[in-house]
């Protein structure tokens, strides 16, 4: 037996990774269960060129509480180490790896929210035991050693009678941390960090039912068998090829993934890339909902099988958050700092290759089976269209697969809209006019009027579409979008015909300073207009361009201060050549005259849905007076 002294220049070492991993100290089952999972995996690689002599079989990793004896187990059948080498890479290697660690992250770690202690392996183990000990055989002709630390600076190595080859870690858990004891807790942070750990992780054990035997008596009774309880899957379906996976094989991973999601994802993309970098996993496109809260913390985020966070800033590109899967490459650093980890330069790559990878496979999907890709427009758009807006690299693909649907289920891309379009809905200008609506059924009076004219209304429903349309405009020239209840129709497309007006310039005059007097001037800024005879007496718009500025700094940006502070205002269209307009120009009582205004604008304004409370009361019952 030995004992020695690790050579610590960092006073109080122990302390100090107990404090400061302390918010994090569950992460130490992930580093042992890792560091088995490394031994197993070196083996299988020194077995496999022959400089291992020995049978690597079917290996799996234990892990073991002990609650009376409050210590808990994790046994491996991988490389083991000799005496020398537990001196070299426990009092050394991994000594000095935590302590350079501790070192430089000590002061600034809390802030800087670093999202994973590769690194710090082994020691992670006395955040939670006030005692650890190694028993290890190497695959190497030499005897067990038994190392003993009990969270100061000395140890003791001494040899062991273990006969079988691999690594036995044993915490004796401090009174702060008993917690770990507990088979609930050790099962959650198995399922958590290890569910998908390259080698199997055994837990306790589980009954599985024999199979009936076929001349079994009708009294039957199920027998079962005591059987491994194997906690992960050590082959997910991104290990594996795309090839080798059917679509029920990535519905299957979706729901191991998310046991508690029960809508099918939409569709998959399967990543798979080794040069420049390596990066392998699954994203899947579920059914979006139409509000922009961000359903983030969906993706996960692997390092070699071994799960590292659910917070994939930086490494997915923002629009992609909404998304869910798994996202695994050894080339992701993961101890460093997230502002480190965005300025990362493999990383950027990694963004940018995801974002191509994405817009590939949605052009493939749309060329695949167009009629399908439809069909799930509403439930991806959110996604694509932010992903418009936030990556250029996205937005260069995005004309080949993104769509306007029309307010009759028809879906254009831009340049088949602007063909269909451009023959009727270009004005006399040379403009092309993109009418939209953002709601068909508060807006169906002005689509009904649209598609009197023969116009299609394309269907723009997002929160964020003033700012699409707005980067649409800028890189479209001659081409405009407005909000089909944005103006009357001629005004919307104007042609080279104008409505010549039943009333003379005077009545004209004199039936705007009846309404104005009408009206509340703070609201509604009163047009007259000559339109056709049928169409609405009184019609409310509102300004495409003030409604889309407000529009655009309720939800970020727009360039212009306070504007989502901006009272509402409209125009009042009076339709000049209309019967009811002659009607109030010719009624000579001031009460009947008010009376008709007030009806014919409170119409107007349930139309677009902005009659309400006291004023949808009053004109319920004054309407009610009228059909006594």
């Amino acid at each position: 037996m030995s004992t020695g002294k690790i050579n610590v220049s960092v006073e109080n070492i122990f302390p100090l990774i107990k404090k400061f991993l302390y918010s994090d100290h569950e992460i130490f089952l992930r580093e042992l269960v890792s560091n088995a999972t490394d031994a197993t995996l070196k083996l299988k690689h020194l077995t496999s060129i022959g400089e291992a002599k020995v049978e690597y079989g079917h290996p799996i990793i234990e892990v073991k509480i002990d609650k009376d004896a409050k210590k808990l187990h994790i046994i491996d059948q991988g490389l083991g180490m000799t005496a020398d080498e537990v001196e070299k890479y426990i009092n050394q290697v991994a000594f000095s790896g935590a302590e350079e660690f501790l070192e430089k992250y000590k002061d600034s770690a809390k802030d800087s929210g670093i999202i994973g202690h590769f690194g710090l392996g082994f020691y992670s183990a006395f955040m939670v035991a006030e005692k650890v000990e190694i028993i290890t055989k190497s695959y190497k002709n030499e005897p067990a050693a038994h190392w003993t630390c009990d969270g100061s600076p000395e140890f003791t190595l001494e040899p062991h009678d273990k006969t079988d080859r691999g690594t036995e870690i044993i915490l004796s858990i401090a009174e702060d941390s008993v917690e770990f004891l507990e088979e609930s807790k050790i099962r959650e942070l198995l399922t958590k960090y290890n569910k998908f750990m390259p080698i199997a992780i055994k837990f306790g054990t589980t009954q599985e039912a024999l199979p009936k035997p076929e001349d079994a008596p009708d009294d039957y009774q199920t027998e079962y068998v005591e059987v491994d309880n194997i906690i992960n899957n050590p082959t997910p379906a991104w290990t594996k090829q795309p090839v080798d996976l059917s679509d029920e094989d990535y519905k299957n991973f979706y729901r191991e993934l998310y046991p508690m999601q029960f809508e099918e994802p939409l569709f998959n993309i399967h990543l798979n890339v080794d040069y420049p970098f390596n990066l392998t996993g699954i994203l899947y496109f579920p059914k979006m909902s139409a509000d922009l809260q961000m359903q983030k913390d969906k993706i996960q985020l692997y390092q070699n099988q071994v799960y590292v966070t659910d917070n994939v800033e930086g490494i997915v590109p923002e629009f992609l958050g909404m998304l869910k899967g798994v996202i695994d490459s050894p080339d992701i650093p993961l101890n460093v700092s997230r502002s480190y980890l965005q300025a990362d330069g493999n990383v950027k790559k990694i963004s940018n290759y995801i974002t191509r990878k994405v817009a590939d496979k949605l052009k493939s999907l749309f060329n695949e089976n167009r009629e399908d890709f439809e069909k799930k427009w509403n439930d991806i758009k959110i996604v694509l269209e932010y992903g418009m807006l936030s990556e250029p690299k996205f937005y260069e693909k995005a004309g080949d697969f993104v769509l306007y649907p029309t307010v009759e289920d028809k879906y254009y891309t831009l340049a088949e809209l602007k063909e269909t379009l451009s023959a009727n809905q270009t004005d006399k200008n040379g403009k092309l006019v993109v009418l939209y609506a953002s709601n068909k059924e508060a807006q169906h009076g002005y689509i009904d009027i649209a598609k009197e004219k023969g116009y299609q209304v394309v269907v723009l429903d997002s929160p964020i579409v003033s700012h699409l349309i707005q980067k649409l405009e800028s890189d479209n020239e001659n081409m405009t979008f407005t909000r089909v209840d944005s103006d009357h129709i001629d005004k919307l497309i104007q042609k080279e015909e104008t409505q010549i007006s039943k009333l003379s310039e005077d009545e004209t005059s004199t039936l705007k300073t009846v309404v104005e007097e009408i009206v509340p001037k703070t609201t509604y800024s009163v047009q007259l207009e000559p339109m056709d005879s049928t169409a609405a007496p009184f019609m409310i718009t509102q300004p495409e361009f003030m409604r889309r500025m407000k529009e655009m700094s309720q939800t970020g940006g727009g360039g212009m201060f306070g504007m989502g502070n901006f009272p509402e205002m409209y125009n009042l269209v009076v339709n000049s050549n209309s019967e009811l307009a002659t009607t109030i120009l010719n009624t000579s009582d001031k009460a009947t005259q008010e009376s008709l205004v007030k009806q014919a604008l409170d119409l107007a304004k349930i139309s677009q849905g902005l009659l309400k409370g006291e004023e949808l009361t009053a004109f319920v019952k004054r309407s009610f007076e009228l059909i006594k």
